[in-house]
């Protein structure tokens, strides 16, 4: 994982538009995590963490899920905004699914501060 860095220095606008929107959805719903991804057609889905007595999901596994169940093929990008320091191994298991090993997972603070960028292998 790289240093802290903000948002802003992602090269990739559509990757910070991922960390918008993944903060978006953090803050609205008041929940632990917000997440991003962006399938292979460009169309992103936004969710957060799911914790229902029956039903427990993180933000990113949700928003796969919502991938998913849209018709994505496959992923591009993944964003994670968390108070944790890495990415969880679940996480990175549910964009590998779709996505592949290569598909790269952002992990930002609630500030969009990113705290570093994985693989999803």
């Amino acid at each position: 994982m790289s240093d802290q860095q903000p948002a802003t220095d992602l090269p990739d606008p559509e990757d910070r538009k991922l960390v918008t929107l993944a903060r978006s959805a953090r803050a609205r719903n008041a929940v632990p995590e917000g997440a991003a991804v962006r399938d292979e057609t460009g169309r992103t889905y936004v969710a957060g963490t799911v914790a229902l007595e029956s039903l427990r999901l993180s933000a990113l596994q949700t928003a796969v899920a919502m991938a998913v169940a849209s018709g994505a093929r496959s992923l591009e990008a993944a964003v994670v905004v968390t108070e944790a320091q890495s990415a969880d191994d679940a996480d990175r298991a549910a964009v590998r699914d779709l996505g592949g090993p290569s598909v790269p997972v952002v992990v930002a603070g609630p500030d969009g501060s990113v705290r570093g960028t994985v693989t999803a292998g």
